[in-house]
């Protein structure tokens, strides 16, 4: 880097100066950092270039995983999409493919993601509302129906029940003449941070991650080409962490991981250049950005100097992203569009691999085709039309993001002590840590929303005065509901009850032993026992979980 050469007189006065003109303003970033007025190369005058930027495609990989990046292949157009029934959704899908999207994205319902069928009491109300509805593997292949899975890659948004969804794809595509080895996507599956942040588990800690490390074992040899794990910023983000958390906590979870997988007896390079992960875009522009610089750079230094990976593959974090969901407004929803954007926007220039930008009438319903087209035409407009795609890390180089990608790497590293002096992420857990920081974060967040210290444009300054303009939603109809209930039913009633029988049966025996339960989870699938059943015997096992009380 170059050296400073201003002389420190100027440099005095010239900061008084430029003070002196400062509106009064709130100068930090939208996780409460504070923010220089301006940044020089002392700002980053211990920044050593080839320890700690490298080039791309290098380690340590701040600058992107790729040498060429956007310039050989653009990001994956992943617009996640799911509501009411199978049939539903497959339309969206194919919607959405004949738009221009590249990869697939699906969002379950709260039944599926709770381990409930549609037919079940607690289901009730709520089937197909905010995802779509998959009970068996026949929900599964009308899902996919038309759609080659040789093709296209499909992400999937489950975490408890990720093993038993996953197993309803690898039977849908051998429906379709598709081997295991030929699927390509992710299963999110990443529970750890469902107890601290989104609380969508079924079972305890340690029967969820011993499911997590039978799915790394189970596709390092049959479905290679699977991500076992996307690692999940996103909703730790969402619950209301600041950015550095989110950073610093996700990794936390990613090497809990790796350590349940060295544990089991497996080699790090079989398993983890198939972990991913997934980050929240949020609105600070150049926050955003050096949080995912920061994240690559981390992750490529643990890899390899704690965890001995030997292979290039596992050094790389790769990730996607998605916009900002909670800061999308009721209030004046197009103005939605514009935070979209940006937030896309940054996560590009962050150097994503794929990317789902949220539409204008999520904070009211799921999307309209409208709605979602308009978000996909915003990624569209930005790798066609504004030139970002064009050179690799852009930004590379900028006192301020060089900065703060330095700040933020040793704020995560500062976590990650504190972490390892509590016992670790379990105990953590335990202790309520991690859901307390994530409290207290949210906390404060909102107090300066509501003192007016943030600015959220029509919510808190330049509000419509009388009644907001209405804009076309969704809605469903509640018969689908019905419809979704009797065909659940229906499979019950038609598959051979017999073989589904035996093949849960087995699954239990197996759940009380140590070995490796996905081949078992596949053949009940195969067998059309429902995601109901599979979840039920694992809730009789190994028992459910409950949150511990805390205070903030």
């Amino acid at each position: 880097m170059p050296k400073v050469t201003s002389d420190p007189d100027r440099l005095a006065a010239f900061r008084k100066k430029a003070a002196a003109g400062a509106r009064d303003f709130d100068f930090t970033t939208v996780s409460g950092q504070p923010v220089e007025l301006f940044y020089d190369p002392s700002s980053v005058a211990d920044l050593d270039h080839d320890r700690d930027l490298g080039y791309p495609g290098e380690f340590p990989f701040t600058r992107g995983i790729h040498p060429n990046m956007y310039r050989g292949r653009l990001w994956t157009m992943r617009q996640f999409a799911g509501f009411g029934t199978a049939r539903e959704t497959n339309q969206r899908f194919r919607f959405l493919l004949e738009q221009g999207q590249t990869g697939l994205s699906t969002a379950f319902d709260m039944p599926t993601i709770m381990g409930y069928d549609s037919d079940h009491a607690r289901s009730l109300g709520e089937v197909g509302r905010m995802g779509v509805a998959i009970d068996s593997l026949a929900d599964m292949e009308r899902l996919f129906e038309a759609i080659p899975l040789d093709k296209v890659s499909t992400s999937m948004t489950i975490n408890a029940p990720a093993a038993v969804l996953l197993a309803f794809y690898i039977a849908t595509a051998e429906k379709q003449g598709v081997g295991a080895d030929r699927i390509s996507g992710t299963t999110q599956n990443d529970i750890l941070k469902e107890y601290q942040a989104q609380k969508s588990w079924i079972f305890p800690p340690e029967p969820s991650v011993r499911l997590i490390v039978d799915m790394m074992e189970f596709c390092s040899e049959h479905v290679p080409r699977w991500n076992t794990i996307s690692i999940s910023g996103y909703h730790i983000r969402e619950a209301g962490s600041t950015a550095l958390q989110e950073l610093a906590f996700t990794l936390a979870n990613g090497f809990a991981y790796v350590e349940a997988g060295i544990e089991r007896g497996l080699d790090v390079d079989a398993f983890a250049p198939r972990l991913s992960f997934f980050f929240n875009s949020h609105l600070d522009f150049f926050e955003e950005i050096a949080k995912y610089r920061a994240a690559r750079r981390i992750w490529a230094r643990r890899l390899r100097d704690r965890y001995g990976a030997k292979d290039p593959r596992s050094w790389l974090l790769r990730f996607h992203t998605q916009t900002a969901g909670v800061s999308l407004t009721a209030q004046q929803p197009e103005n939605n569009i514009v935070r979209t954007a940006y937030q896309a926007l940054a996560a590009i220039l962050g150097g994503t691999q794929s990317l789902h930008t949220n539409s204008m009438d999520e904070a009211l319903d799921l999307p309209t085709e409208k709605a979602v087209t308009i978000a996909l035409r915003t990624q569209q407009i930005a790798a066609y039309e504004t030139g970002v795609a064009s050179v690799i890390d852009p930004l590379g180089g900028s006192y301020f993001v060089e900065a703060l990608t330095d700040a933020m790497e040793a704020g995560a590293e500062r976590y990650f002590a504190e972490i390892d002096e509590r016992g670790g992420v379990l105990p953590c857990i335990d202790q309520g840590f991690f859901q307390k920081e994530i409290g207290r974060a949210a906390y404060a967040y909102q107090k300066a929303v509501e003192k007016g210290a943030k600015v959220v444009v029509g919510v808190n300054r330049y509000v419509h005065e009388g009644e907001e303009p209405e804009i076309p939603l969704l809605g469903q109809d509640p018969a689908l509901e019905r419809e979704q209930a009797e065909r659940t039913r229906r499979v019950r009633a038609e598959r051979d009850n017999d073989a589904a029988d035996r093949a849960l049966a087995l699954l239990r025996e197996k759940a009380r032993t140590g070995e490796n339960l996905m081949p078992h989870i596949l053949d009940a699938a195969r067998k059309y026992a429902t995601e109901g059943e599979i979840i039920q015997v694992f809730r009789e096992e190994f028992g459910e979980y409950h949150d511990p009380a805390y205070v903030l």
